[in-house]
Order: C-alpha cells, then sequence, then structure tokens
C-alpha cells in the first residue's frame, strides 16, 4: 500500500461549514462559517474579514457559480 502523497503547502485548509454569520460596519464585511452537528451544537472555526466593495464581488461570484450549478444538475435531478 502506497503512502498518500505530502500535503501541498500552496493549498489552503479545506474546512466543511453548514452555518455562516455575516456582520459588517462601514469599512468591512466580517464573514463567519462554522459546522452545527448535532443541531444546536454550533462552532465557527473561521473568519474572513474582507473590504465592501471585496464582498460584493464576492457575492456576485457567489450568485452566478449557484446559477451555474443550478443549471448543469437541477435538470438532471428531474430527469432521473
Amino acid at each position: 500500500m502506497q503512502n498518500p502523497p505530502p500535503p501541498d503547502d500552496d493549498e489552503p485548509e479545506a474546512r466543511y461549514s453548514n452555518i455562516f454569520r455575516i456582520g459588517y460596519n462601514a469599512f468591512e464585511f466580517v464573514l463567519d462559517f462554522g459546522q452545527c452537528y448535532p443541531p444546536g451544537a454550533e462552532q465557527m472555526h473561521t473568519r474572513i474579514v474582507t473590504s465592501p466593495s471585496s464582498a460584493k464581488d464576492l457575492s456576485e461570484l457567489l450568485q452566478d457559480s449557484v446559477g451555474a450549478h443550478e443549471e448543469k444538475y437541477s435538470s438532471k435531478r428531474t430527469e432521473e
């Protein structure tokens, strides 16, 4: 059995998230990501602080990506 390759230091750590919080003020947005297993046992694990213009870019990118995902996969669900 081969050993798995060593982690790539250039890749960010992957964390699963199913709960989110967003805060903001005049200068920045604060995005918190966490997990909630079992319900009511939430634990936040990552915080990203960014500018309002970058938060808007993220929002648009996420909207486009969700739309593309729905277009690609939603029709396949109805065909099965």
